[in-house]
């Protein structure tokens, strides 16, 4: 079960294998069907999760109700409603479950308290933040300076499993389309 964490922490962090077990222990195992909400607009998040089996997704719902898919977890990611998270303010975002799904969580609580007590969680926080400060400026600068085309071409290159895993409405809602322009996208 714990199997996976230890690979993406050792991949993103030097840790060793004490630290690295009282780390990983410090999740616990969870598993949620499919489509579970597992937070929602306005409530605080105060859980990170890591996604051992499945598919998670953070996203959110415009003054209309449509759907924007934010960020997208599969196997051996991490995911959380970070702005919310860390201030522990209203999520403007949700978090749910496209498959079923197996994973660890921590508490923000326990989270903070490994900050406190090693360096090496405190090195990795650091790359979790900084990844999701380059994911988000990255996602920003694709919508503003790629058309459709160009956005769904770089996400067959970057991303081709989530073409292949996702249906077509939560990949229309992450390449910000409408389902109609994804389906002459996917037919070309």
């Amino acid at each position: 079960m714990y199997e996976q964490l230890k690979k993406y922490l050792r991949h993103n962090i030097t840790v060793d294998g004490d630290i690295l077990n009282e780390i990983v222990h410090s999740f616990k195992p969870v598993h949620f069907k499919k489509n579970s909400i597992l937070l929602s607009n306005g409530d605080v998040c105060d859980t990170f999760y890591f996604v051992n089996k499945g598919c998670m997704r953070t996203y959110y719902l415009t003054l209309n109700g449509s759907e924007k898919t934010r960020y997208i977890a599969l196997e051996g990611m991490v995911i959380t409603a970070l702005n919310s998270f860390i201030a522990q303010t209203p999520s403007f975002e949700f978090i749910d479950t496209l498959d079923d799904v197996e994973a660890l969580c921590i508490s923000r609580t326990a989270f903070y308290g490994l900050a406190k007590r090693f360096s090496e969680w405190r090195k990795f926080y650091i790359r979790l933040l900084e990844f999701a400060y380059i994911y988000q400026n990255k996602k920003i600068e694709e919508l503003v300076t790629l058309s459709a085309g160009e956005r769904y071409a770089l996400l067959m290159r970057e991303h081709p499993d989530y073409i292949k895993r996702l249906p077509n409405k939560i990949l229309a809602s992450y390449l910000d389309v409408t389902q109609e322009t994804l389906s002459r996208l996917k037919s070309r």
